[in-house]
């Protein structure tokens, strides 16, 4: 026999000899290699299995089709091994009392006469039989709310495990012993009172495929790949295609065949992959060249003023990546996000603006940057609202609100702003995102954080620092060492700040340049004109002297708010003062149309006439 390619088989093979009942979950509607090495379902992996170590019948049974994988006269051979159960009259299936017929190969039966027959095979004989309780998960309703049927039932199966026929020889002992098996799809849907502490009982989780299994998966199709790429073993081309399919089943890898074939030309790995998770044939980190990137700090500094340092060194991570240093766009071995940023400074210097940015420059579409305010998340179950509350609670339902959003758009810039308010559980699932690049939700689907870009945003240590425009490397530092303080002495979390990476942390500094601020003043002003056009008919919005104006304005601004200052004092001054006066003209707004507004200035207050 070879060596076994799935990791949980020889498990299986091992506990079917011991235990009298097993529970199989997790991934069972995939497909799976055999003791043999061969590709084929997993519940016939099972089956084959079970004989080939001496099991006598191997009888599938489920609620909907009955009896399967034993004849009419085997099924009636085991009955009579002993007493004959009772016919119940529950969850009638309107067979006519047609009993015992084979309908398209499988005999219709209730569950309380499988189960009293399993019962007595068990307790009477020592019949080498394994029963197979296919998609179990469907089999029993909510735990909690069991109805009296049901428990019937599960007294049946313990009372058949605990009085089952003991071995006592040597020779014997090597042998099988009958054998309840469930198949459970996804999680144990079993009520745990019966094989909780139960030592009659082993539970075996099939896994999605590791490496090994998708290797294989991949070479077992070798000739029916319509790919560019060259898939024979040991070629590098074999190993990426292998990492890209992390996550995904055997099914999925045929799936994947599938796709190739119907492509007209050959399809390279990437973009087969991508075509088949996303539907989309290129992957947006593909779209990323030399010429894009050389343009990114002037494309950067359009909308962040005053962040030279910072845009500078968010520049460097993204060439860094490009090259393939720090496996951005071309290692294909990275499951973690493409990149992970942490930005600290003041309030209203730019972070959240930068992270936009970003956003737009990596996707080209702002839509692909998703904020989550971490102020909300300061609670202990937090993290249920991130990644969906466990079955059976609250909020189960509706999922979490962090892996629904990446399961909606796989390409995205997630900014976790305020990082130091969240809870210190939520912590643990950043660390895993950050080292795994996935997350489990609440309903047991896996969410992949492959191709996100992660930036957290922190004012940590903006309360103690003070401005000092003449020296901005030292208050650089300070903010950095400020952050590694944090993690390091108040959270005892370091290993959170190593996986971010001390290159990482972008410290934003103060914004004390009166041209800088003038400038961020002007940006927020270039929308008003339109917006005046498009809801007032106004021409064009002019200063009697711009510069004056807006000198004016930024001798109020307090420098500790930065930019967010700037926009404080446009609303008290200009846009408040602008909104009073066009609602006075709100009954007659035919006298705006095609008009120029004048702003006229006395002082840091402003007034205005229609020209």
């Amino acid at each position: 026999m070879n060596e076994y390619i799935n990791t949980w088989l020889e498990n299986f093979e091992r506990q079917s000899m011991i235990r009298r009942a097993l529970i199989i979950s997790g991934n069972i509607i995939d497909l799976g290699f055999n003791r043999y090495n061969k590709l084929m379902p997993i519940n016939r992996i099972i089956e084959e299995s079970l004989k080939a170590q001496g099991f006598e019948q191997v009888v599938f049974y489920s609620r909907l089709n009955g009896i399967s994988g034993v004849s009419s006269q085997e099924w009636d051979g085991l009955n009579r091994l002993g007493m004959q159960a009772e016919v119940g009259e529950a969850y009638d299936f309107d067979d006519d009392g047609e009993d015992n017929k084979a309908i398209s190969g499988c005999i219709p039966i209730q569950p309380q006469d499988f189960f009293a027959t399993v019962e007595q095979v068990m307790t009477k004989t020592q019949k080498k039989a394994a029963f197979i309780v296919d998609w179990s998960n469907y089999l029993f309703g909510q735990i909690n709310a069991l109805s009296e049927t049901e428990r019937a039932w599960l007294q049946q199966i313990a009372t058949g495990l605990r009085d089952a026929e003991q071995t006592t020889t040597a020779e014997a002992m090597g042998q099988p012993q009958s054998l309840l098996v469930f198949l459970c799809s996804g999680n144990t849907a079993l009520p745990p009172s019966v094989y909780l502490n139960n030592p009659l009982f082993a539970e075996i989780t099939i896994p999605l495929p590791n490496i090994s299994e998708r290797e294989a998966a991949i070479l077992a199709r070798q000739t029916q790949w319509k790919v560019s790429d060259n898939l024979s073993a040991g070629s590098q081309s074999l190993a990426d295609f292998v990492t890209l399919t992390d996550t995904l089943t055997l099914r999925d890898i045929d799936n994947l065949v599938r796709l190739s074939r119907q492509q007209q030309a050959p399809i390279n790995i990437q973009n087969l992959v991508s075509l088949y998770r996303y539907g989309k044939r290129q992957s947006p980190w593909e779209k990323l060249n030399y010429q894009r990137l050389k343009d990114a700090q002037i494309t950067l500094q359009r909308r962040v003023k005053g962040q030279e340092s910072a845009i500078g060194a968010v520049n460097k991570i993204l060439i860094r990546a490009y090259t393939g240093l720090s496996g951005l766009q071309h290692s294909v071995k990275a499951r973690m996000p493409k990149g992970s940023l942490f930005f600290v400074g003041p309030t209203g210097v730019g972070k959240t603006e930068l992270a936009k940015s970003l956003a737009q420059f990596l996707f080209g579409d702002e839509d692909a940057y998703i904020r989550f305010d971490m102020s909300e998340f300061n609670h202990e179950h937090a993290d249920q609202r991130l990644v969906g509350a466990p079955p059976g609670y609250v909020g189960f339902e509706e999922g979490g609100q962090l892996t629904n959003a990446v399961k909606t758009r796989p390409f995205s810039l997630l900014l976790f702003d305020e990082i130091e308010k969240a809870h210190p559980r939520i912590l643990d699932k950043f660390l895993q995102i950050l080292e795994d690049g996935r997350l489990t939700d609440g309903k047991g689907e896996t969410i992949s954080f492959a191709d996100t870009f992660i930036v957290f945003t922190s004012n940590i240590g903006a309360t103690n620092i003070r401005p000092d425009e003449d020296n901005k490397e030292n208050i650089a530092e300070q903010f950095k060492q400020a952050v590694q303080s944090h993690f390091r002495d108040e959270l005892n979390r370091p290993e959170l700040l190593g996986r971010i990476g001390d290159a990482n942390i972008i410290p934003f500094n103060f914004i004390q340049d009166d041209a800088v601020l003038k400038d961020i003043a002007r940006a927020k002003l270039k929308p008003l004109t339109g917006r005046l056009k498009e809801k007032w008919g106004l021409e064009k919005l002019v200063f009697e002297n711009e510069d004056k104006a807006l000198d004016a304005l930024i001798k109020q601004v307090n420098y500790q708010h930065g930019g967010r200052g700037v926009l404080n004092m446009l609303t008290k001054y200009l846009f408040d003062p602008l909104a009073e006066f066009l609602f006075e003209q709100v009954e007659q707004p035919h006298k705006l149309k095609g008009r120029t507004l004048k702003v006229l200035q006395a002082g840091k207050y402003f007034d205005f006439e229609l020209e």
